[in-house]
């Protein structure tokens, strides 16, 4: 890793807003990006209460912000505050990176962009894919839009709340015209239907994090015959059931280290116009 300049009064400012804050790992992989670039920026985290958002942000624009993420509780109020929103971030109704530029605010949502970012690193292209979702908020829904935005032909989401996945479907039918249905999660024959003829399958709930990490959302490996690409965006622990079981099966898998980190490396793309050397970050973090 290269060093990164020493603070002085050229350094730009970028940061994270939310609440809570302290167990963010946003700070160790942007300011270790930072290093590895040579960028002269420094990435701090910021505890901000839901009613001081709008006054924190119009803040870091006086001082001259690069830009920041948004975390939660944010996301769905800082997309109000923005100027002007991406095209994902406006179908989602959230924000989690800002891009400050003229002192305007533009909002984008990297969450679903990274996720197919790390798709696109492995070789998977979602362009004419059939995929099974488990899940329908938060990088669930992020990642369901971007996905059909790429062209992704069909997406059967599962959600134990169904009312709360048919919205998502129909919102993601109507803007993009990806044929998306909705699903109750305990629904045993859509669920075998949909993973046995998926190209990709997307745990996109708690299922299988610690301390519950013997829970999966797949009940049987035998489904995955046609090796599809398993992606789980839990990432404690790394190694979830649902992975192992889909490595077991041969499949290709995709795990939550890998989304996290591609999702903060477009954050990083849009402030600083270069590419995040995510392999290189992810060992100085996480290791091997």
């Amino acid at each position: 890793m290269t060093a990164r300049p020493a603070i002085d009064g050229a350094t730009r400012l970028i940061g994270l807003l939310g609440s809570p804050v302290a167990h963010s790992k946003s700070p160790a992989i942007h300011n270790a990006a930072f290093a590895a670039t040579g960028v002269n920026a420094a990435y701090l985290a910021f505890e901000v209460a839901p009613e001081k958002l709008a006054a924190a942000a119009a803040g870091l624009v006086v001082l001259g912000a690069a830009g920041w993420n948004v975390t939660m509780p944010h996301k769905t109020a800082m997309a109000a505050l923005c100027d002007e929103l991406s095209p994902a971030a406006r179908i989602v109704g959230a924000v989690n990176t800002v891009v400050v530029q003229d002192g305007r605010m533009t909002g984008h949502i990297t969450d679903g962009s990274g996720f197919t970012a790390a798709l696109t690193d492995r070789g998977f292209n979602p362009a004419g894919k059939q995929v099974a979702l488990f899940g329908a908020g938060g990088a669930a829904r992020a990642a369901a839009v971007q996905l059909a935005l790429d062209g992704a032909a069909q997406l059967a989401i599962f959600n134990r709340t169904v009312a709360k996945a048919r919205m998502l479907a129909e919102t993601i039918a109507a803007e993009t015209g990806c044929a998306a249905r909705a699903y109750a999660l305990d629904d045993a024959e859509a669920l075998r239907t949909a993973v046995t003829e998926a190209d990709l399958v997307i745990n996109g709930t708690k299922l299988g994090m610690a301390p519950h990490s013997e829970t999966c959302v797949l009940p049987d490996a035998r489904w995955l015959a046609r090796r599809p690409v398993v992606a789980d965006f839990v990432y404690n622990p790394v190694q979830t059931r649902l992975l192992a079981m889909a490595a077991a099966a041969g499949c290709p898998t995709l795990d939550g280290l890998a989304m996290l980190l591609w999702q903060g490396a477009q954050a990083f793309a849009l402030w600083t116009g270069r590419p995040m050397p995510v392999a290189a970050v992810r060992a100085q973090v996480f290791g091997a």
